[in-house]
C-alpha cells in the first residue's frame, strides 16, 4: 500500500460548531525522497524506497552515502518500503497531498517503553484476593500459574510479569481530520502509538 514516513508531533484537540472536542494526533508527514524504486526483473519484486530525516554525513557509512548520491539527495535517517506506488522516479518527492480530508489510514509506530511491568499494569489482573482475607502483601501478585504433578510445567505464553512496551503497534482506520499541505502536517482523529517525535508510518 502507498504511504508516508512521518513524525509525530503531539495530541491536540479540534472543536465542533456546537462545541464538541474531538482529541486528534498531529503528524509531520514527510516530505519523502524516492530514494530507490525496486523492479519485477532486478529485484523480483515491486516496490518504491523513500527516505525520511536527516541524518550527519560523519554518520552516515560510504555505502549508504553512495545509495543517497546516487538518488540525488542528502542522507536520511529513515528507509522504509512501500508497494503501490506507480510513475515515481528517483530522486522525486512525495508529500502529505498524497492524502485527502477524511480518508481512512493505517498507523504503525512503536510504542512507549514501560520497563519490567507486573501482571496488574500489564495484563490487567485484579491481584489476590481482591486486596480481601488478610494478603497483606499479596495484593498485587499472579497467584497460581500452574498445576500439579501433571502437567508439572507452565504453559507457553502464560501471562506474567515482564518486558512492557517498545514494541511494533499498527492502528488501523484512523481517519485524516485535516491535511495542511503547507506546513507537511496530518491531523489523525484518535491516539497513535509512540512518543512525542518518534517515527511513524502512514498507510492507506
Amino acid at each position: 500500500m502507498p504511504g508516508l514516513i512521518g513524525r509525530k508531533v503531539g495530541m491536540t484537540s479540534i472543536y465542533s460548531a456546537e462545541g464538541k472536542a474531538t482529541p486528534c494526533t498531529v503528524i509531520e508527514a514527510g516530505p519523502c525522497v524516492v530514494t530507490q524504486v525496486k523492479t519485477q526483473d532486478r529485484d523480483g519484486y515491486e516496490a518504491v524506497q523513500l527516505g525520511f530525516g536527516e541524518r550527519k554525513e560523519n554518520n552516515t557509512p560510504n555505502a549508504l552515502k553512495g545509495h543517497f548520491k546516487k538518488a540525488g539527495t542528502t542522507p536520511k535517517s529513515e528507509l522504509v518500503e512501500f508497494d503501490g506506488f506507480e510513475g515515481l522516479n528517483l530522486g522525486e518527492s512525495v508529500n502529505v497531498e498524497l492524502f485527502e480530508e477524511g480518508e481512512f489510514v493505517s498507523i504503525s509506530g512503536t510504542s512507549k517503553g514501560k520497563g519490567f511491568q507486573g501482571v496488574v499494569k500489564r495484563h490487567g489482573f485484579g491481584g489476590v484476593g481482591q486486596a480481601t482475607h488478610g494478603q497483606h502483601n499479596r495484593l498485587r501478585a499472579p497467584g497460581s500459574i500452574g498445576a500439579a504433578s501433571f502437567p508439572a510445567r507452565v504453559f507457553k505464553g502464560m501471562r506474567m510479569a515482564g518486558q512492557m512496551g517498545n514494541k511494533t503497534v499498527t492502528i488501523e482506520n484512523l481517519q485524516i481530520l485535516k491535511v495542511l499541505t503547507d506546513k507537511n502536517l496530518l491531523v489523525v482523529k484518535g491516539s497513535i502509538p509512540g512518543a512525542k517525535g518518534s517515527t511513524v508510518i502512514i498507510e492507506k
